[in-house]
């Protein structure tokens, strides 16, 4: 039976296609951060006002059991490989975990190699440096930032307001609010792609609402009460207006009726949980459901699909890559392998689907059973929790002891996948130097090696030991390489010793930073262990290596005049010269 909520798969029957709509349909990828299942006012938010979104709602196929990854960067790289996380191995947001390796073909790669014009507009989040850049992974047009987001290690003291963001690679300036130039730019991109008369692919991957919540006052207002985000929904009034603004430019540029309209999150709910979450347990970075049960839309007016209703079959965003392929008609790459399943057949109103478990995992430090196995109605959370999430979505009531065949089949398929991933978990992905495409490279604390530093009160508080870690590295080429340590962003041009000052942005600051006694530098890479001393208004200090091609570490840090460590070179430029 078909109703508003929570539902199980009905029958309706798909409508043959035209031959003007076996054309290929334009896709448009709309994923937000950190906006929780229940931050929407078409699933019952008490305060929170999503017009647009719930149009959008409305006109769609709705997957009310759809999962992701309970932070970012894995269900980015889970959305844009149809792998797992562990298997593409972006299982963090930091920590040497937020890349993908560059061996498995990606989904704008498969959409270029087909003839589509491919473009992405905000928050890329799998890769800062060559080659895990979105032009290094099949995007042609390159509109993003560094990090997880305006206020991430890379990105420091950029501002939402009239900051900067990296076009292919270089850094230029934007003016106004960054929702709004991401949505302008992908606007009058896909307007380009139509006048060329190309079918194109648009991801708008936004970094709002996450933190730091940073907004015009007029979306925020309404909100000023007593127990509401009021700053975070008024980002999501700012998405919901630019959500009405693309939604006008595909009506009045005819490009609505075929173009595959995909909206989610990326994650469960955030500063909204305490207000409203559905009913779900958790929140984000949790195994619990509300941790990973998201929405998502998918419209396609001329695409042959059924009627727009809710299905209640689960779902992960793994699936969506190959879904795509499928109503695309865009061939597979010969190396991709798929965690996922195309949801094609579901889309267009048929009811039989493969009996399957997906596995929910991420993480910095990676465990096994650190888990949510999905299998129907069933959730087995950290490996002994069994819920029935149909009947208790809140997961209060344990029935392992009830179920323990519904345990013992769910373990085993568990201790299957996780045999085949646990002898890669210490493969980190390095960051290359010395090629063409990128040199010199600025690298940062958010990759150092299983320590969690990407944030500037991170690096303003000099957390993350008296050593900081070590990066890891693909030296592209044999040469000689100037490996210059900072504490501070190099283009800042602030001395090792200086205690950074306070920064006013267009909303909020951010705090000054601690000061520490640099007087020496200390350089581990390969066969060099390297020292110097550094004088108090230095501003970096500056090694010179020869290197040879292949895999290393590079591991920098600060000393006091007397040898003592402080902390870990937050920053380093190595250059091939």
């Amino acid at each position: 039976m078909i109703s508003n909520r929570r539902q199980f798969l009905g029958t309706v029957a798909a409508a043959p296609l035209s031959g003007q709509q076996r054309r290929q349909p334009n896709v448009i990828i709309l994923l937000t951060d950190d906006q929780g299942y229940g931050d929407f006012s078409c699933h019952g938010n008490p305060v929170l006002k999503t017009p647009n979104m719930d149009k959008l709602h409305g006109e769609s196929v709705r997957f009310t059991d759809f999962h992701v990854a309970p932070m970012c960067t894995p269900t980015r790289g889970q959305l844009l490989t149809g792998m797992d996380a562990l298997h593409n191995r972006a299982t963090s947001v930091t920590a040497g975990r937020a890349m993908v390796r560059r061996d498995i073909p990606m989904m704008p790669a498969m959409f270029a190699q087909a003839g589509y014009a491919t473009g992405v507009f905000g928050k890329w989040h799998v890769g800062d440096h060559y080659p895990y850049r979105p032009m290094d992974r099949g995007f042609q047009t390159a509109k993003y930032h560094l990090g997880f987001g305006m206020s991430s290690a890379p990105e420091f003291y950029n501002d939402y307001f009239n900051g900067s963001y990296h076009d292919n690679g270089v850094r230029k300036p934007f003016t106004g609010y960054c929702t709004d130039f991401w949505f302008s730019e992908a606007i009058a991109w896909m307007g380009k792609q139509q006048a060329a008369n190309k079918p194109f692919l648009c991801y708008i991957p936004t970094n709002t609402p996450h933190g730091p919540a940073w907004v015009d006052s007029k979306y925020s207002a309404p909100y000023q009460r007593p127990g509401v985000p009021a700053a975070f929904f008024g980002m999501i009034a700012n998405l919901d207006e630019n959500l009405g603004k693309l939604e006008a430019f595909l009506r009045q540029s005819g490009l609505r009726d075929n173009t595959i309209f995909v909206f989610m999150t990326d994650n469960g709910g955030t500063a909204g949980v305490n207000l409203f979450n559905d009913g779900m347990r958790a929140r984000k970075t949790s195994v619990y459901d509300g941790g990973h049960r998201v929405p998502c839309f998918v419209r396609w007016p001329n695409g042959g699909l059924r009627a727009p209703a809710d299905i209640d079959v689960p779902a992960q965003n793994q699936d969506i890559l190959p879904t795509l392929l499928d109503l695309c008609g865009v061939p597979k790459a010969p190396q991709a392998k798929f965690d996922g399943t195309s949801l094609a057949g579901l889309l267009r109103g048929k009811t039989d689907f493969p009996d399957r478990m997906m596995i929910v995992q991420y993480g910095q430090i990676l465990k096994k059973w650190d888990s949510n196995v999905i299998w129907g109605k069933w959730r087995l959370v950290n490996g002994e929790e069994l819920y029935d999430f149909r009947a208790d979505v809140g997961e209060k009531n344990d029935l392992a002891k009830a179920q323990p065949g519904v345990v013992k089949k769910m373990r085993d398929h568990y201790e299957q996948w996780w045999a085949g991933i646990e002898p890669t978990l210490r493969d980190f992905l390095p960051n290359s130097i010395g090629a063409d495409a990128e040199n010199p490279v600025i690298l940062t604390s958010a990759d150092w090696e299983e320590i969690y530093c990407d944030n500037p009160n991170a690096i303003l508080t000099g957390i993350g030991g008296p050593r900081g870690g070590p990066w890891n590295i693909d030296v592209e080429r044999d040469g000689t390489y100037e490996i210059a340590l900072s504490r501070w962003p190099p283009e800042l041009g602030y001395a090792l010793t200086l205690a950074a000052p306070e920064k006013k942005l267009t909303v909020g600051k951010l705090p000054a930073g601690k000061a520490f006694p640099i007087a020496a530098a200390r350089l581990k890479m390969g066969t060099h262990d390297l020292a110097m001393k550094t004088k108090s208004d230095d501003k970096s200090a500056l090694f010179r290596v020869t290197l040879r091609k292949g895999r290393t570490q590079l591991h920098g840090w600060f000393q006091d005049a007397a040898g003592t460590d402080l902390c870990g070179a937050y920053f380093a430029v190595v250059k091939r010269v």
